[in-house]
């Protein structure tokens, strides 16, 4: 059976108008105009050469460049019966624009059919490596940033493509964007002064009973520790141990610990360890407009390898 790529190029594909949509341009910009008049006068391999030859005009519009420029090389190798290598086109729009799936007026059936398959292939590669760019963000204490590709990410496991695939990975985006909203978020303001009687209170919103909070959630207030002590780390431990590692809990309304895993391990043993000290730590439970409510916590583990 012929790849999906194959089928790409039956003669009935592309309508004339392909070339001339919105396909491959940005407003105000026009990166691939000679390519795009050799490609109309169907001088499909000058316009190939041309397209190798361009690189994006600057840092600012790098994607929205190589995403134009692939583009117009997936017409051309279309054209010439190239399939093998439009697939590659292809995988070079996703991988440039994770987002971008070509619309019902810009692109036959079977080309969209063909971007969803190799959309589904690699989303899972990208998601990945888009979690490793908000991690050391993260790690350089840039929260705002990591925040930012934290939901980027986030977007791309919410994608029909990614097929509810990498599940973990969820947990663990979710996670660093509970403390990086955290660490982010400002001081807040000193309260001003009321000059004038205030009016009737607002009805306060009651807290879900069945609801986990996490920093996210608007109107609630974290726990504060009260006793949360760390199993100690053995010399021997300290060879192996990773430079840190990340462990959640599940704190109820009178601030015990319902559930605690490992996220980010340590070191095996000392991974066990924190799950037994995890159950014995105690907290002033997190609040929902004043109440006591069920809250997910992420704690990360810094190991220190100084005696």
């Amino acid at each position: 059976m012929a790849s999906p790529a194959r089928r790409l190029i039956a003669p009935f594909l592309l309508a004339a108008s392909f070339a001339h949509s919105a396909f491959g341009q940005v407003p105000g910009r026009d990166v691939v105009g000679p390519a795009r008049d050799l490609y109309a006068s169907a001088r499909y391999d000058e316009a190939l050469a041309v397209l190798n030859d361009l690189r994006p005009a600057d840092e600012a519009n790098a994607v929205s460049d190589r995403k134009s420029i692939e583009q117009y090389r997936l017409l051309c190798l279309l054209a010439l019966g190239r399939g093998t290598e439009a697939e590659s086109a292809i995988a070079a729009v996703v991988t440039a624009d994770p987002a971008y799936l070509p619309g019902e007026v810009e692109a036959s059936p079977r080309v969209r059919a063909a971007f969803s398959e190799v959309r589904r292939r690699l989303l899972p590669e990208i998601a990945g490596s888009r979690y490793a760019e908000a991690k050391a963000l993260f790690d350089r204490k840039e929260y705002v940033a990591a925040a930012e590709h934290l939901r980027r990410v986030i977007a791309l496991l919410d994608d029909p493509d990614m097929g509810g695939k990498l599940p973990d990975l969820r947990t663990l985006v979710t996670g660093f964007m509970d403390l990086s909203l955290a660490s982010s978020a400002p001081a807040p303001e000193p309260p001003k002064p009321l000059v004038v009687a205030p009016p009737p209170p607002p009805a306060v919103p009651q807290p879900d009973p069945n609801r986990t909070y996490t920093m996210g959630d608007k109107d609630v207030t974290a726990p504060v520790v009260m006793r949360q002590e760390m199993p100690r780390l053995t010399p021997a431990m300290k060879v192996q141990a990773k430079e840190r590692g990340l462990v959640e809990v599940v704190i109820d309304e009178q601030g015990r610990v319902t559930n605690v895993a490992v996220r980010e391990s340590v070191h095996p043993m000392f991974d066990a360890e924190l799950l037994t000290f995890g159950r014995g730590w105690r907290y002033k439970p997190a609040t929902f407009m004043g109440q006591p409510v069920r809250f997910r916590k992420m704690i990360q583990i810094n190991v220190s390898r100084q005696e």
